[in-house]
């Protein structure tokens, strides 16, 4: 694993990076009205390619459908903290800002908020394939105002995934699924005793790996401390943030049992900003990880011409459902998010870059997407069909779990949120800071960042 580098010097690369990206990729003024610019968020991975090939793909399709139109592909490579960091500031100004980005709808509505974006309400009316999406993906991208501000491009659910070579070795079941936290945990201490040399069980934390610390490792904690009919992070009846609870507490004490009984990496590996990418090319495919809180994706590194080839994946892999505190109703927690194709409002050719996205988001387009980077359809008539359904290992298991799925609170503020959460998180995995004083500091911060804004339950 590389030396984590200090947040300081995260930083300063952060916007050193950004400055140049700003320059290579103007499209405001002196811009051609015939050549559409799409920034995308490119793999950390070199050998990932897997969004520059489908968007290669669309290009071609895009540029024979539109004689005479251009595409200029535009890719960020950053960790996820660190895109959304670039987007923002390539947003602020016409002669930087891109004719379509691609957007994680967690944030989405701040950048709604900060006037980032253009809504799409126009485009949709006219657009027939709009009315194959899904409600609740349509919903991920719509603003408080009500308007539609992104085209989603499929979701994702998350769950356990768990070697069937390190639980053989351990002496546990290979057709595993844990019904409680305390079974989880039980079989990373069963790895940790008889598997020397393998990180029992990995959590994603800290303010490094970003939004994937929050949503993988403590939402997927957190929604599961309840019985699944309220919102354990944001009140909708009285529209204000949770703060205090004792779910905030019992997840925290999870990963702080996790790092603090030497169940998951070392420290410094899981504070690595690229620490995800390490788990997905080496950590699963070497066996060297007993089982991994993660997302539905992953299949989208082992498959042919990604540099991480790995054919007998669904062999050596198990799949498991994450159980709820103890085992409560509805007995499975699982969140789901996704990303969107979004216009800036400072766009210089925003009906070109919407005739783009009707371009990627045919049903075969779409379907093609959802199978390459292993995403859960948005689209009715792709989730439908068998082709689809049994394309890939695990694609059943994971759109399976949208039944029991759970969204972000997706408010402006949620950034502000996710971004205490990791502070929380990192602070008892490092020894900081006890559970109790990390969830009074998220406390205080929460009032801070939501205008105070907040109930206790």
């Amino acid at each position: 694993m590389p030396v984590r580098p200090t947040a300081v010097s995260i930083l300063a690369l952060s916007l050193v990076t950004a400055a140049a990206s700003l320059t290579a990729c103007g499209s405001g003024s002196g811009s051609s009205p015939d050549t559409v610019k799409i920034s995308f968020k490119q793999s950390t991975d070199n050998s990932i390619k897997v969004m520059d090939t489908y968007l290669a793909d669309i290009k071609k399709q895009f540029e024979k459908e539109y004689p005479g139109k251009k595409v200029e592909l535009v890719p960020i490579k950053a960790p996820d903290s660190e895109y959304y960091t670039k987007l923002q500031q390539m947003l602020r100004s016409p002669r930087t800002a891109p004719d379509l980005v691609y957007e994680d709808t967690f944030l989405i509505n701040s950048d709604i908020t900060s006037g980032y974006l253009k809504p799409l309400d126009s485009y949709l009316a006219k657009w027939q394939d709009w009315g194959q999406f899904v409600d609740t993906a349509k919903a991920a991208a719509q603003g408080e105002d009500g308007k539609t501000y992104g085209v989603p491009d499929g979701t994702d659910t998350r769950g356990l995934w768990f070697d069937k070579r390190v639980f053989k070795k351990a002496g546990l079941p290979t057709d595993w699924q844990p019904k409680t936290w305390d079974d989880v945990l039980a079989a990373a201490r069963t790895i940790k005793e008889k598997v020397p040399g393998v990180t029992p069980l990995n959590v994603y934390t800290g303010k490094p790996v970003g939004e994937g610390a929050t949503m993988q490792g403590f939402e997927m904690l957190l929604y599961g401390t309840n019985d699944g009919t309220t919102d354990p992070l944001y009140d909708k009846t009285s529209k204000k943030w949770v703060a205090g609870s004792q779910g905030f507490k019992d997840a925290l004490s999870f990963v702080e049992t996790v790092y603090k009984d030497k169940l998951g990496p070392d420290v410094s590996d899981a504070l690595d900003p690229n620490f995800g990418t390490a788990v997905r090319g080496e950590l699963l495919p070497q066996g060297k990880l007993g089982i991994d809180l993660d997302g539905s994706w992953l299949p989208q590194d082992w498959l042919q011409g990604s540099g991480h080839e790995w054919p007998d994946w669904s062999k050596d892999l198990g799949l498991a459902y994450m159980p709820t505190q103890h085992g409560q109703a509805p007995g499975k927690v699982s969140m789901s998010g996704g990303w969107t194709w979004a216009v800036p409002s400072k766009a210089a050719n925003p009906d070109l870059a919407f005739d783009f996205v009707k371009t990627m988001q045919t049903k075969a387009n779409a379907q093609k997407w959802y199978i390459a980077n292993s995403g859960i359809a948005v689209r009715k008539d792709v989730a439908s069909d068998p082709s689809y359904t049994s394309a890939q290992p695990g694609i059943k298991f994971f759109t399976d779990l949208v039944a029991s799925t759970h969204y972000r609170p997706a408010y402006p503020a949620y950034p502000k949120v996710s971004t205490a959460i990791q502070e929380a998180m990192e602070s008892v995995t490092t020894g900081d800071a006890s559970v109790d004083k990390a969830a009074s500091t998220y406390d205080s911060t929460l009032k801070d960042v939501t205008d105070n804004q907040v109930v206790t339950q």
